[in-house]
């Protein structure tokens, strides 16, 4: 069990030491400062939870030293140590927020049963500021995601696993939400001050995933003309978010799989390795566990990230957010779009749920915004181009009589070439059997672009690769 520290702030050697001799005994950990300046460095650097300070001080004096501690922490529990002559001090210092006080030479009992109880309220109180931290991620998150059980679930379990240090695996179907659940799960832990890093190994290209997870040093191959940190170094003490793992390159996987059991790693070109402080986050598409023998995905890795797994369910299982997340985007494209929208009609929303959604909540959205930027109040079924099996049907066969005169040439000529663009992007990929790379080259386009692209119409390469 780890040892609570306690700063031990006397400008009296024989008393520090003292203190520290009886806090050592009583299995705490003492750290001892011999003046206000030295207290203020101290706890800036150590954080303990409890400070034994000093009233009667030169140049800085306790009720000097007192503000700038709780300034820098106000959970910490300051207990003032006076002469007995100095009592209305003391009490004068409990209104600005010390914890106790204690009259020198107090006895040994006295103080230890003071810190236990001092140290029991940092508890209680940090207890009390992460539920609030989860109780508003937790609403945050229902906001984004919708009010169903299956969202309460996955509310459930980023609580259960945020406090902890296990690698987790998000697994769910393109659109679902992987990077809002990683992000809510930083967010609810004790990195969440720290950076969040995004890393889609799906978006970059083979030859270049490896220095930009580990970076490189200046001359590790040509081109290199400076050092550059990598992703890992980036996310130093927060969290590194791998999406889209499973394109991950087998070599790449092995250098993965040494980084996490050994806690460093050694960037491209390095001659030594480098300690990380690092959480990950990994995202897939598709079950790893399935992926294994025939996606090429190392097992060992996948035990190694599968430490907590999330699965979500695509939003064919979670019918009842629906309308709530295109009542959502119906709002936030009005505002975005400047289109006087007054919400859905009930036929239109009992349309959106009985769909398939096979590109989930990012397709969802992507209809909604087109029903905004057709629609001149309701939204009515008229209005949904709904994407299923590859082809863009209307909802309705035939357009109610005056309905193309809502839009303007321009917004016209921009959905027309939209699902033009989605077409092209499908043809491509089923020619190339789900091959982005090919599919890319196809399109005369580079890799990035047409994954955005994709991302954008919510279409997988998976669901173009042979059986």
């Amino acid at each position: 069990m780890t040892m609570a520290r306690i700063l031990v702030v006397d400008d009296e050697p024989a008393i520090r030491t003292l203190l520290g001799d009886l806090l050592e005994a009583s299995g705490f950990e003492p750290i001892l400062a011999e003046d206000g300046a030295a207290a203020i460095a101290t706890f800036k650097a150590e954080r303990p939870p409890v400070v034994l300070l000093d009233l009667n001080m030169p140049k800085l004096g306790g009720m000097e030293v007192l503000p700038e501690l709780r300034a820098i922490d106000p959970r910490v529990s300051v207990i003032i140590l006076t002469a007995s002559g100095e009592i209305r001090t003391a009490v004068q210092a409990m209104r600005l927020g010390a914890y106790d006080y204690l009259t020198k030479p107090a006895q040994v009992d006295e103080v230890v049963l003071t810190i236990e109880r001092a140290l029991e309220r940092h508890q209680l109180l940090a207890a009390v500021e992460q539920l609030k931290i989860r109780v508003r991620h937790g609403s945050s998150l229902a906001r984004q995601m919708g009010p169903s059980a299956e969202v309460q679930r996955i509310v459930e379990q980023v609580d259960q696993v945020a406090d902890s240090n296990f690698t987790v695996l998000v697994q769910g179907e393109t659109g679902t939400g992987k990077e809002l659940v990683a992000r809510a799960v930083h967010e609810a832990s004790p990195r969440r001050d720290r950076p969040f890093i995004a890393i889609d190994c799906g978006a970059i290209p083979e030859t270049l995933i490896e220095s930009e997870i580990f970076g490189y040093e200046k001359g590790a191959f040509t081109g290199a003309d400076r050092r550059k940190e990598g992703h890992f170094q980036l996310a130093a003490g927060g969290t590194l978010f791998l999406d889209e793992i499973v394109n991950l390159p087998l070599s790449t996987q092995a250098k993965l799989l040494r980084a996490l059991q050994e806690r460093q790693i050694r960037p491209l070109g390095g001659t030594a390795s480098v300690a990380i402080d690092v959480r990950i986050i990994a995202a897939s598409n598709v079950p790893l566990d399935a992926a294994t023998p025939a996606r090429r995905f190392r097992q060992d890795l996948y035990y190694r990230l599968a430490e907590f797994t999330i699965v979500l369910p695509p939003l064919r299982g979670r019918r009842a957010d629906i309308p709530y997340l295109a009542k959502r985007f119906a709002e936030e494209a009005a505002m975005d779009l400047k289109r006087p929208v007054h919400g859905l009609s009930e036929a239109a929303t009992g349309l959106l749920v009985r769909h398939s959604w096979p590109g989930n909540v990012r397709e969802l959205r992507n209809v909604v915004r087109q029903a905004v930027l057709k629609s001149g109040g309701v939204i009515l079924p008229a209005h949904l181009s709904i994407t299923d099996g590859g082809a863009a049907t209307e909802a309705r066969s035939v357009r109610p009589a005056g309905a193309l005169g809502t839009l303007s040439l321009a917004e016209l000529a921009r959905l027309a070439a939209g699902e033009a663009e989605r077409q092209a992007i499908r043809e491509a990929l089923r020619a190339s059997g789900g091959n982005k790379s090919q599919a890319a080259r196809a399109l005369r386009t580079d890799y990035k672009t047409l994954h955005l692209r994709m991302k954008g119409y919510g279409i997988s390469g998976r669901d173009f690769e042979a059986p």
